[in-house]
């Protein structure tokens, strides 16, 4: 018997799979399934704090002992693509019966191909949109948030009107850099130029979006506040101090949890500079991803497969509180019949990645920064 079980450990096939965070925790249940319909592989998950993880994955590059498969950071891809370390998908979706790239939002597929190659698949996306006091706008005159910049601005004008000493019509923390990309995007900038070498900051279209937000703080319609120097989010958005904040589907739950029963809120997309059409938001989440150095590729992209189907994202979904990036996952009740998610799945529709290049993410950290200065009357 003994010898018989030694075989069987022998043809057993062993993944690893990173996961970053709670979604870290959370995939350990799933992957229990998987091996049930995967008799012969077994899958090891280790969780890693985000804080950790992309150090961590940096070292096990350097030696050679990364995972076969690993949640990664759509931002993240880029930087891993440039040091060779990602396994391209192409082929394996080509052959796939179960991931279908038409039924991904359209922009979060786009944060994994680099030089037209795919080396990731999104599992959970997020985006911003705008959470909002329906008493106080419907107060200022209106049943909804504008679809357009103008539209936009002169409501936050009338809830400036109404407000009380101390209240802003938005929170827009200063020291957070989404909406400064966001609307450069909108205005048609691509931020940056030459194939990712130079900064498109100093172009007409980012100036464009750039004055808009600084001017939303300059005519008192923000605080210049970041989030740190906000106590409470939670009480000064039920007090009714800010009657907007944009923010991402991770406070959903938060809202929900936190805000006495008798505040009415909803979401709503982001206005654009012409409409509803041209209010993009940025294309956020997580992939999945492959490392070249995996010795069992064809099992992990199995993996890959099970956790892609429309079923699990959803039950990954209900676990975590992230949003599925299958568009098929959505049409589940619990999503597409929740009044503040679906304001996600409409943004989702009209999302935009960022430059692909290594050093994005130091990139708009500098942005927000130099914003920052220009807010508080540091530089013109």
């Amino acid at each position: 018997m003994l010898a018989c079980a030694d075989a069987s450990a022998r043809d057993e096939t062993v993944l690893e799979f990173w996961g970053m965070g709670r979604e870290g925790e959370v995939v350990e249940t799933l992957v229990r399934d998987f091996e049930r319909e995967n008799p012969g592989i077994r899958v090891r998950v280790q969780q890693i704090p985000w804080t950790a993880a992309h150090e961590k994955l940096l070292t096990a590059h350097v030696g050679g002992a990364t995972p076969d498969v690993a949640q990664l950071g759509n931002t993240w891809i880029p930087e891993f693509q440039a040091l060779d370390a990602l396994e391209p998908l192409d082929a394996w979706v080509a052959r796939s019966d179960v991931v279908d790239p038409a039924d991904y939002f359209r922009g979060i597929w786009q944060t994994n191909v680099v030089e037209s190659v795919l080396y990731g698949v999104p599992w959970y996306v997020d985006t911003r949109v705008i959470f909002y006091r329906t008493d106080l706008l419907r107060e200022a005159g209106y049943d909804a948030v504008p679809t357009t910049w103008a539209g936009w601005r002169t409501a936050l004008e009338r809830l400036r009107a109404r407000a009380e000493p101390g209240a802003w019509p938005a929170l827009l923390p200063t020291n957070e850099w989404a909406l400064t990309a966001i609307l450069g995007l909108q205005a048609g900038s691509p931020l940056l130029r030459d194939g990712g070498r130079y900064g498109a900051f100093s172009d007409s279209a980012f100036r464009r979006g750039f004055e808009y937000y600084i001017g939303l703080f300059r005519d008192s319609l923000a605080p210049p506040f970041a989030d740190r120097q906000v106590s409470n989010i939670f009480q000064e958005f039920a007090r009714g101090r800010f009657a907007m904040y944009i923010t991402g589907p991770w406070n959903v739950g938060e809202f929900r949890r936190r805000l006495p029963p008798d505040v009415p809120w909803t979401t709503a997309p982001l206005p654009g500079p012409t409409g509803a059409e041209s209010g993009a938001s940025n294309a956020g989440g997580s992939s999945l991803v492959l490392f070249r150095g995996s010795p069992n590729p064809a099992a992990a992209w199995k993996l890959v497969e099970f956790l892609s189907r429309p079923d699990v994202q959803l039950e990954f979904s209900r676990l975590t509180g992230d949003l599925p990036a299958r568009q098929s996952a959505w049409q589940d009740s619990t999503l597409i019949g929740d009044r503040e998610m679906r304001a996600f799945y409409e943004q989702l529709q009209r999302v935009e990645p960022l430059p692909k290049v290594p050093e994005i993410e130091l990139i708009v950290q500098k942005l927000a920064e130099h914003a920052e200065r220009v807010i508080h009357g540091g530089v013109s």
